[in-house]
């Protein structure tokens, strides 16, 4: 039977990737960069969330 060639290699999809596998199926690596971007982008949302519900309560 024959492969479908639009199922390829996508379906072993890895979230996170090590620095020593070999594979090109991944969303982050993990290492220094990847990890202090997410907590820039984490502090930041944090901070819009509050300034939203601070701005919004008004009594």
């Amino acid at each position: 039977m024959r492969k479908d060639t639009k199922q390829g290699e996508e379906e072993d999809m890895k979230f996170i990737k090590d620095k020593n596998e070999k594979t090109r199926n991944y969303l982050f690596q993990k290492n220094k960069i990847t990890v202090v971007a997410f907590i820039i982008v984490f502090i930041i949302i944090v901070a819009l969330l509050i300034s939203v519900f601070a701005t919004s309560s008004q009594i």
